[in-house]
């Protein structure tokens, strides 16, 4: 399956991987991330439920805090 996160591709991944298992496979923490699937913004309560297709375009966008 291919994704294309960050607009990167990715070709290693598993069909049928939802957006809780591609973060784990990526190594980042669910928490202080935002995920958005095509250009629509996957809640937090998606991320276990939502599965993702073959030629998905993804952005991981993480919250870094500072002043």
């Amino acid at each position: 399956m291919q994704l294309t996160i960050n607009g990167e591709i990715y070709t290693d991944l598993n069909a049928g991987i939802n957006v809780l298992g591609l973060l784990s496979h990526l190594n980042l923490p669910k928490a202080k991330i935002a995920v958005e699937r095509n250009r629509v913004i996957v809640p937090k309560s998606g991320y276990g439920t939502v599965v993702l297709k073959d030629g998905d375009v993804l952005e991981i966008i993480t919250f870094i805090g500072g002043g």
